[in-house]
């Protein structure tokens, strides 16, 4: 077994460690990791809005505050989803702003100037005006691979075109703002006379524009972004990296959010249209079903190490438990310790791969409601299922079925470890105690 944990640790520092590491610092990756972090608030304010908009009531209930707040909602529908419209409908916009200004940061230009350029980039083949109005479709889930290959093109393309110089250039006594405008005039027409032509050519050759044929090729890969067997390799990855001491949930976020809010925006959709939610694997299902506590669903191995015996394990149970219910578990991975600790690897990788198969079939034979807001990472794993889910109550009560089920499996691991800790303890007494008979001795 020894023999067979070494090898493991060996490949994982070897060949998965150098790998990982490269991937989370590769700058594409970073820049969108870094737009939707520019985004999340606007998104989680817009999500918010959706309990306002459709209560969490039966349309058939006669109870008094119920029956007034419905009635509202449907009255004022169409004031209660502007605020939502301009901020969730808005995603990919504040999403093309974030991961310009983050390439502008690694590229050395200057972030607004180029988050705009980004912005623009996007609105060129994205927004299609008819009959004097511009069409917002894209403007959400929908057009969001779009945004993220329009940024990346931007940004980059405004680096090339600094990096040789192709840039009108003022003496250096002109204002610096008005030197960088005057910089950024070639970048913006080499956009224009690239972008807008393709999408027209897309458009004459596929009767589509570009965010609806970049939708159409990539529309395999966000149906299986969300299916059982991706969900657990996903889990899978994020653990074995995290087992390693690399952040691995940064990693699989940063490629996963893309396909996250795509489907978030269907959900949506669907959910204002009445009609069945159809994706299940959303971040609101990672972070309150799979994360209960951190990355493994340490929460209730702090519940559990609390009542230790072994002092040392008490002592970290006490340092958890608060940052615990607020996802943050980094005193328990790295005080207990969990990384690189042969006792607590299966249970670290099975634990939230078992709840997510759980979690999984639980949504899929409609026992549970599935996921339409997004919710701040740090909400507590029930409070935030319930949120995620335009708070009904049975993803809270799967929240803590999930954290129970991550109890059991945890005990005995702990347990053991337990044991081996007390036995070291006895043995630093007895020594400790050897050592002062020694010392009266002399």
């Amino acid at each position: 077994m020894n023999t067979v944990y070494d090898r493991f640790v060996t490949l994982i520092e070897q060949q998965v460690s150098p790998l990982a590491g490269r991937l989370g610092q590769q700058k594409y990756i970073q820049a969108i990791r870094d737009g939707f972090i520019a985004a999340l608030p606007f998104m989680i304010v817009g999500s918010f809005m959706l309990v306002f908009i459709f209560p969490p009531f039966s349309p058939d209930t006669q109870w008094g505050f119920a029956r007034a707040w419905l009635d509202f909602s449907a009255k004022y529908q169409p004031q209660l989803l502007l605020p939502f419209q301009l901020s969730m409908g808005l995603m990919t916009l504040f999403i093309s702003v974030g991961i310009g200004a983050s390439l502008a940061r690694l590229n050395g230009l200057d972030p607004v100037t180029t988050g705009l350029l980004c912005l623009m980039a996007f609105m060129l083949v994205a927004a299609p005006v008819k009959d004097g109005s511009i069409s917002m479709q894209y403007f959400s889930g929908q057009g969001i691979f779009t945004a993220l290959l329009t940024a990346i093109y931007a940004s980059e393309m405004y680096a090339f075109l600094k990096r040789n110089n192709i840039t009108i250039k003022l003496p250096p006594q002109v204002p610096t703002g008005v030197a960088r405008s005057f910089e950024v005039l070639i970048p913006v027409l080499v956009i224009i006379l690239t972008l807008h032509p393709l999408n027209l050519l897309v458009e004459s050759s596929t009767g589509m524009i570009l965010p609806q044929a970049i939708m159409s090729l990539v529309k395999p890969l966000v149906a299986a972004s969300d299916s059982l067997p991706a969900m657990l390799l996903a889990i899978l990855v994020c653990q074995i990296l995290w087992f390693a001491g690399i952040h691995g949930a940064l990693i699989v976020t940063g490629i996963m959010n893309p396909f996250w809010m795509a489907n978030l925006a269907v959900n949506q959709a669907a959910m204002a249209a009445g009609e069945p939610l159809p994706h299940i694997f959303l971040q609101g299902f990672w972070d309150h079903y799979l994360l209960i506590g951190g990355v493994g669903s340490t929460l209730p191995l702090a519940f559990l190490l609390l009542r230790s015996k072994a002092a040392h394990l008490r002592s970290i149970g006490k340092m958890g438990i608060v940052p615990g219910f607020f996802n943050i578990n980094e005193p328990i991975l790295f005080g207990a310790p969990i990384i690189m600790n042969p006792v607590f690897f299966l249970p670290f990788l099975l634990v939230p791969m078992i709840n997510a198969t759980f979690a999984w079939f639980a949504l899929d034979f409609g026992l549970v409601e599935r996921v339409v807001s997004l919710t701040p990472w740090t909400t507590p794993g029930p409070i935030g299922a319930s949120w995620a889910a335009n708070w009904a109550v049975s993803p809270l009560i799967l929240s803590l079925l999930c954290m129970c089920s991550a109890a059991a499996m945890y005990y005995p691991f702990l347990k053991a470890y337990e044991r081996t800790l007390l036995k070291q303890e006895v043995e630093e007494k007895q020594s400790a105690r050897g050592d002062l008979a020694a010392a009266a001795a002399r």
